[in-house]
Order: C-alpha cells, then sequence, then structure tokens
C-alpha cells in the first residue's frame, strides 16, 4: 500500500493535464480558418459572411450577467470601437451569447454603451467558436484566417489584444 499512493499520486499527476488538452472549450484556434457568419445588429445593421471575408474582423463574446465581461466592454468601446469603427477594413461584433435583441437594447441603454451588439440567443455564433467561457475575442485577418483568440479578460491581456489589432489594420 505504501508504493500505492506515490504511484497514484504520480500517475494522476501526468494523466490530467493529457485530458485538460483534450476538454478545451475552444473550438477554433490561432491559425484556423475562421467561420464566417451572417449577422444582424440590434440597429438592423447587416453584415453577410461576404461582406465580412476581406475585412479584419473582431468577435467579442459576452453576456450581459458576466462580471469579466462589464469590466471589458467599456474598454472595448473606449480603446476599439472609438478608435476603428470608421476604418474601411474593419467590422467589430459583439455578440451576447443567449441574449435576445430586446435584452441587448435593454443592456445597452442601460449601460450607455454604443456597440455592434448581436443576439446570438441559441449560440448559432458562438457555438462555432467554444462551448463556454466569457468573455471570449478573436480576431480574424484579412485572409479569414484566426491570429488571435482568448477567453477571460485581464488588462495583460486587452493590452495584447490591442496590439494584435493594431498590426492587423496597418
Amino acid at each position: 500500500m505504501k508504493n500505492f499512493l506515490p504511484s497514484l499520486f504520480f500517475g494522476l499527476l501526468f494523466a490530467f493535464p493529457a485530458l485538460a488538452e483534450t476538454d478545451s472549450t475552444t473550438l477554433i484556434h490561432t491559425g484556423d480558418k475562421a467561420y464566417l457568419f451572417d449577422a444582424r445588429t440590434i440597429h438592423n445593421k447587416t453584415f453577410t459572411a461576404g461582406e465580412l471575408a476581406g475585412k479584419v474582423v473582431m468577435i467579442n463574446f459576452f453576456a450581459t450577467w458576466c462580471g469579466p465581461c462589464n469590466q471589458e466592454l467599456p474598454e472595448l468601446q473606449s480603446q476599439v470601437w472609438e478608435k476603428y469603427k470608421n476604418h474601411p477594413d474593419f467590422v467589430l461584433l459583439v455578440v451576447g451569447r443567449e441574449h435576445t435583441e430586446q435584452q441587448l437594447l435593454e443592456f445597452e441603454e442601460k449601460k450607455k454603451l454604443q456597440l455592434p451588439f448581436v443576439p446570438d440567443p441559441v449560440r448559432g455564433i458562438f457555438g462555432k467558436y467554444a462551448t463556454k467561457t466569457i468573455p471570449r475575442n478573436v480576431i480574424i485577418n484579412k485572409k479569414g484566417e484566426v491570429v488571435y483568440e482568448h477567453a477571460g479578460y485581464s488588462k495583460e491581456e486587452f493590452a495584447e489584444l490591442l496590439q494584435v489589432l493594431t498590426q492587423q489594420l496597418k
């Protein structure tokens, strides 16, 4: 029994990293061809997959009840949307995971945000990119490849996102 416990400990130690690698919540990774889709914002601006092709597309997945999402969205508005909204090669889509148009309209008004919110009530868009974990950001280059993908929010990670986005829009 004495030899069994250390063996069990080391066996589990090496088994869990392998399990973690196969249990990823991310369905699309840096270097992958991105899934492009048709979308309509809560203010009736439509985007087709064809219109997104050839542009730098940033997708932010969030939920209104998510604390880190609520920290990130004002940064997204001031540091991305206000800076690049008129850039001819840029599209930002802020996708409300499991939210209806009405819920996003109410959230926009309450939070005083002016972002291109897209309802995704049944995870039709989110489900192509991940299985869980928000906030989540994806940047797609003009060739349609994922060049940045990250879940969660921190000031450091957001700074990295800004660097990638700036580089793609040069």
